[in-house]
């Protein structure tokens, strides 16, 4: 059977901190559009499916993914890992890659870079975030991981704690072995790039009109220039504090 490797994005319009924050404009676009415009831009991802809820607000999502050309699966808002599950038999996936959308500078280089160690190395997990803090290096917003249809199923058929459930990973760190971090070679995640705040999106904003010049050529290693070239933007955000995962 052929591999094919599915980039899933769970996007709602209900957020606690930041309601309608995925339809936020930076720069004429919808920072939907621009995780789309950025994912798709990954090589060896084949296919990206939209993962949203049944609500009726959330057809404002649906309508922006027709608009940018990709599928969409539509189901339960709290067991975020079921809607995954039924996005990913939907578009036949072999190989999943979680992306949320609140990373509007998420990095096409990294996906690929994880994709191929995940597959060179036979990994059932690879990630550049997870839950052991000390292993990031990337600044947080650039978060993805890899797994197999088989383990999100396994996930799907055993996970029964409602943080297992909303968070779609949690299941597979806890009781899967063969887990990978991508560690980079610099240790930047002291940089906090996710849209989660009203102080995340000026942040976020401010990076685009730098570098967002009609097409997204911009990724980790030009986006670290300009943060040190203008130390004041990390200030922007610096204080937030990212939610904590419950246990």
């Amino acid at each position: 059977m052929t591999d094919k490797v599915v980039a899933i994005i769970q996007a709602r319009m209900g957020s606690s901190r930041l309601p309608g924050k995925v339809l936020m404009n930076i720069c004429g676009k919808s920072v939907l559009h621009h995780i789309i415009d950025r994912v798709k831009q990954a090589n060896l991802v084949d296919d990206i499916i939209i993962a949203t809820t049944v609500l009726e607000q959330d057809q404002l999502i649906v309508d922006e993914a027709d608009r940018c050309g990709v599928k969409v699966f539509r189901g339960s808002e709290e067991n975020v890992l079921s809607r995954y599950y039924h996005a990913a038999k939907e578009t036949g996936a072999t190989t999943v890659i979680r992306i949320t959308s609140d990373c509007p500078l998420i990095d096409p280089v990294i996906i690929d870079k994880m994709i191929g160690l995940y597959i060179s190395n036979g990994y059932n997990l690879m990630s550049n975030a997870g839950p052991d803090s000390s292993l990031r290096t990337f600044p947080r917003g650039l978060d993805a991981e890899v797994f197999s249809f088989l383990m999100l199923e396994e996930a799907y058929m055993k996970a029964n704690k409602s943080y297992q459930l909303e968070h779609v990973t949690p299941y597979l760190y806890e009781n899967i072995d063969k887990i990978g971090y991508f560690i980079g070679e610099e240790d930047y995640s002291l940089y906090r790039w996710t849209l989660d705040t009203e102080e995340d999106y000026h942040l976020i904003k401010q990076i685009y009109e730098n570098l967002y010049h009609g097409c997204h050529d911009f990724f980790l290693d030009k986006i670290i220039t300009l943060m040190k070239q203008k130390p004041e933007l990390h200030y922007i955000n610096a204080h937030v504090e990212q939610k904590k995962l419950p246990t």
